[in-house]
Order: structure tokens, then C-alpha cells, then sequence
């Protein structure tokens, strides 16, 4: 089952911090949650992430599962090259019911990274083969990326950033969730709102969706 986890405000430890690292860390950037980073010797990307105050480093040889019960995280992503490590990690985190994903044991993991194509951080198109063939996904990705980004358009991210704002009016102020539905609908299909997107007038086109919203009955 595909699914795309609420990671907001959650507590999610990367062990590593070496390149397979830095690719999960740069993943879990997008997702708003506190990324903690262990491990003995990271490279420049990570170290500039942690003076940046994007993430948070702790330097520290991991050899057991003692960082577990000190942090209590959410998930755990391990990516070091010792497999026994790894191991012992997938094995507690399982037994504390932690989602856990180990680089080198995809099997054994709770979940399964697939190739992403990003259309300005608000949409995220994922490629899966089912964790059968990472590198098949990534070549499917590629081949499809350009394909995708010729038919979703700046519009297109326009309007998700509108049906967001409108989104959170829509559940203080209509009661129902079929009638929220109806109201997200109708102002997705406003021609006015649609004119003024294409005219690049992006405000505009807000006060128009929140009018609609306001006048909802």
C-alpha cells in the first residue's frame, strides 16, 4: 500500500552520514519534522545542514540501541555499512513498534523509498517498483520526469497553493465535510480564479477563492 506519512512535528533519526544519508535527510526536509542526525563523521552537505539549523547532529559512534530510548523517535533510517548494526536497529525498533528502514535491508524494512519527481515542493509524484528494483525507478523516473513536467503547470501548482489556503477557511468555517468537498470544487472550477491564475495574479485569484468561501451557504 502506497501511502504518504504525516511526519509533522515527528522525530525521525538518520544513522550515517555519508551520501545514502544525505539522500534520506534531503527526503525528510521537505515533511516539517526534526531530523536527528547520529553518526561518528558526516560529510559537508550534512555538516552544513546542521549550521544552517536544518537538522540536528549529534556525533556519536552507534554500535547498539541505546539512542533508541533516548530519543524516543518516530522513525529510525539507518544507513550505516555495518549490517549487524543495522540489523539490531531494524530488530528493537520493531519491537517498539518504531517505523524503521535500514538502506542495506529494504526486506526487513517497514517501507520502501521510491524515486521522486517534485514539482516546486507541492507536488510530489512517486515512482515504485515495490523495493524489487530501486534502480528501475530510477530510471523510470527519468524517463517520465519530462514527460510530467509538460503537462503539470505553474496553473496547476497555482491552484494547490490556493485549494490549501482555502482548505483550512473551509474547515472552520463550513460544518460538513460534504459541503467542504462541494465548496473545494466549485472554487477549483471558477473560471475567474482559473483567468486570474493564468493572469499571474495569484493574490487576486485568493481573494476570490475566500469570497466564494465567505458566501458558502
Amino acid at each position: 500500500m502506497i501511502v504518504d506519512l504525516n511526519l509533522q512535528n515527528k522525530v525521525v533519526i538518520v544513522i550515517g552520514g555519508g551520501k545514502e544519508a544525505e539522500k534520506r535527510i534531503n527526503s525528510l526536509l521537505k515533511q516539517n519534522c526534526e531530523i536527528l542526525v547520529l553518526s561518528d563523521a558526516v560529510n559537508a552537505k550534512i555538516k552544513n545542514l546542521s549550521k544552517n539549523n536544518k537538522i540536528k547532529l549529534k556525533k556519536q559512534k552507534i554500535q547498539d540501541t541505546k539512542f533508541i530510548s533516548a530519543f524516543n523517535p518516530y522513525m529510525i533510517i539507518t544507513t550505516t555499512n555495518d549490517k549487524r548494526v543495522n540489523q539490531i536497529i531494524i530488530n528493537e525498533a520493531k519491537r517498539k513498534k518504531i517505523i524503521v528502514y535500514s538502506s542495506d535491508n529494504p526486506d526487513d524494512s517497514d517501507f520502501s523509498n521510491p524515486a521522486i519527481i517534485d514539482f516546486d515542493k507541492m507536488i510530489q509524484i512517486a515512482i515504485f517498483t515495490g523495493g524489487q528494483s530501486p534502480a528501475m525507478s530510477k530510471k523510470i523516473k527519468e524517463k517520465s520526469e519530462t514527460v510530467l513536467k509538460n503537462i503539470i503547470t505553474k496553473e496547476d501548482v497555482a491552484q494547490i497553493r490556493i485549494q490549501k489556503i482555502a482548505r483550512k477557511i473551509a474547515k472552520e468555517s463550513i460544518s460538513t465535510p460534504s459541503q467542504r468537498r462541494e465548496c473545494l470544487r466549485k472554487i477549483m472550477s471558477d473560471n475567474e480564479i482559473d483567468q486570474l491564475i493564468k493572469d499571474r495574479q495569484i493574490k487576486k485569484a485568493e481573494k476570490r477563492a475566500i469570497t466564494i468561501l465567505r458566501n458558502w451557504k
